[in-house]
């Protein structure tokens, strides 16, 4: 079916470590499979880093609508000096 993607900017300050949850980005597409609807990280954060919970410090690609209703993925700010806010969308 159609895709339907709802998503928020996420806005981090150094150091800081947010994890997604369906108030940022929530797709479906119609089915009951969220574990099969995947995100693809096409442009990292600058500063930072998209991260699964279970591996922290290793950078991912991807991720499922699973893994983001479980709570499973951050966006991990690198705590660099005079970095700034840095947004993920």
């Amino acid at each position: 079916g159609d895709i339907v993607l709802f998503a928020k900017p996420v806005t981090l300050t150094e150091g800081d470590r947010v994890t997604l949850t369906t108030d940022v980005p929530l797709a479906t597409d119609g089915t009951s499979k969220p574990e099969k609807l995947l995100y693809a990280v096409s442009l990292p954060p600058v500063h930072g880093q998209i991260e699964h919970i279970n591996y922290p410090s290793v950078p991912i690609s991807s991720y499922s609508q699973l893994d983001v209703m479980a709570q499973k993925v951050s966006d991990v700010h690198d705590n660099s000096h005079g970095a700034g806010k840095e947004s993920l969308r």
